[in-house]
C-alpha cells in the first residue's frame, strides 16, 4: 500500500525507521528527510530498486544519483583511488550538505552512476536519515523526491502530494533546515570542480583544500542539478531587478496573465492587486523558503512569477543558480 492510501504520514522514531529499513530491503521506495531536501530513497545496491526511482521521477536513466552513507568510513565501499582531499572535505563538512564525486568502485551499478565512471556520495546531516542509514547498513540512492525538472520537496507533505503513489514509507522529519540541494564537488580529475553550488560555498571549500575550485559551465557535464531547466514551477519564472518589476508586471498583465512577484521586499509602487511572495531577508531564510514559495505560486495558479534574485556571493550564488534554472536559463554566473 502506498502512502497516498493512508491518512497518517507522520512516521518517525524507531517504528518509522524499522518500517523504512524493511521497505528498503524489499526493494521498495521511501521518502527520506535530509537537511537539504527530501529524498526518494532506494537500496543503492539493488539495481531493480534503483530503476524504480527513475520510473517514479520520470528521470532520464543516464542522470546519475547521489548515494547517501551513514559515515565517511564507508567511502571505500563505493569509490576507489580516493584522494586525500576527499578525506579532508569529509572531515570538515560531513555530516552535511556536501556531495563528493569520486571514481566508482567496480561493484557500483550503472543505474546509480548513469553509466559514468564516477559515483556521487554524501553523509546527510539529519538525525532521522542517519538513523535509517545506520540501521540499513548500506548506501541509499536518494535524489530529490519530485518529478524530473520540478520543484524539490522540503516537507513530507510535498512528497506525499507529488510522489505518494510511488512511496511505501514516508518519514516526516519536519521542514528541511537548509532548503536547497547539496553542493557537489568533483574530485575525480585532480583539482576540485564545483558542479553544483549549495550551502557549502566555493570559499568554504577553498579554505579546506587550499586550492582554487573551478566552476565549469559546460552543460554537457552529467551531474545532478545541471540541466538548463530544473527546479521549475508550473508558472513561468521571469527574472528581473527591483527597478524592472513594474515594467514586467505591466507587460504580462496586458496579456491577461495572472502575475505574482517573489522578492526580499515589496516596493510601494507595485500594484496592490499583484500577489507578493516574500523570499525572506537573510540568505539562510531565502534558501529555506525558496521551494516553498515556488510551490505557493503554483497553488495560487499564477501564470507568471517575476523573481528578483539575490545579489552577492556565497549562498546567494547557489540561490541564483536555482532561480536561473527555474527560469530555463541554465548556469547562473557568480
Amino acid at each position: 500500500m502506498n502512502i497516498k492510501d493512508r491518512e497518517d504520514i507522520r512516521l518517525s522514531g524507531s517504528a518509522g525507521v524499522r518500517d523504512a529499513v524493511d521497505a528498503l530491503r524489499r526493494g521498495a521506495l521511501i521518502g527520506l528527510p535530509t537537511e537539504t531536501v527530501y529524498g526518494l530513497g532506494a537500496d543503492a545496491g539493488n539495481p531493480a530498486a534503483v530503476a524504480k526511482i527513475f520510473a517514479a521521477k520520470q528521470r532520464p536513466a543516464d542522470h546519475p544519483l547521489i548515494v547517501h552513507l551513514h559515515r565517511a568510513a564507508q567511502l571505500a565501499q563505493w569509490a576507489r583511488d580516493i584522494p586525500a582531499l576527499a578525506w579532508s572535505l569529509a572531515e570538515a563538512f560531513w555530516p552535511g550538505p556536501l556531495t563528493l564525486v569520486l571514481p566508482r568502485a567496480a561493484t557500483v551499478s550503472d543505474g546509480v552512476t548513469g553509466g559514468l565512471d564516477t559515483v556521487a556520495l554524501r553523509v546527510p546531516a539529519h538525525p532521522l536519515a542517519l538513523d535509517v542509514l545506520e540501521a540499513f547498513g548500506g548506501g541509499i540512492a536518494a535524489p530529490s523526491a519530485n518529478r524530473h525538472k520540478k520543484i524539490s520537496p522540503t516537507t513530507a507533505r510535498h512528497v506525499r502530494e507529488e510522489l505518494g503513489d510511488a512511496v511505501e514509507v514516508l518519514l516526516d522529519g519536519g521542514p528541511c533546515r537548509v532548503g536547497i540541494e547539496s553542493t557537489i564537488v568533483d574530485l575525480s580529475t585532480g583539482l576540485p570542480r564545483l558542479l553544483r553550488p549549495g550551502a557549502i560555498t566555493g570559499e568554504d571549500l577553498e579554505r579546506v583544500t587550499g586550492k582554487p575550485v573551478e566552476s565549469p559551465v559546460d552543460t554537457a557535464i552529467r551531474s545532478p542539478g545541471r540541466m538548463k531547466l530544473h527546479y521549475a514551477p508550473n508558472a513561468r519564472v521571469v527574472l528581473a531587478s527591483m527597478e524592472q518589476v513594474p515594467e514586467r508586471i505591466a507587460e504580462y498583465a496586458a496579456l491577461s496573465a495572472r502575475v505574482g512577484v517573489l522578492s526580499a521586499r515589496r516596493a510601494e509602487s507595485w500594484p496592490a492587486q499583484v500577489p507578493w511572495l516574500s523570499m525572506g531577508h537573510s540568505p539562510d531564510q531565502q534558501a529555506q523558503q525558496l521551494y516553498r514559495r515556488l510551490r505557493e505560486a503554483d497553488d495560487m495558479d499564477l501564470a507568471v512569477l517575476i523573481v528578483v534574485p539575490p545579489d552577492g556571493r556565497g549562498l546567494n550564488h547557489a540561490l541564483r543558480d536555482r532561480l536561473w534554472r527555474a527560469a530555463g536559463l541554465g548556469h547562473a554566473l557568480a
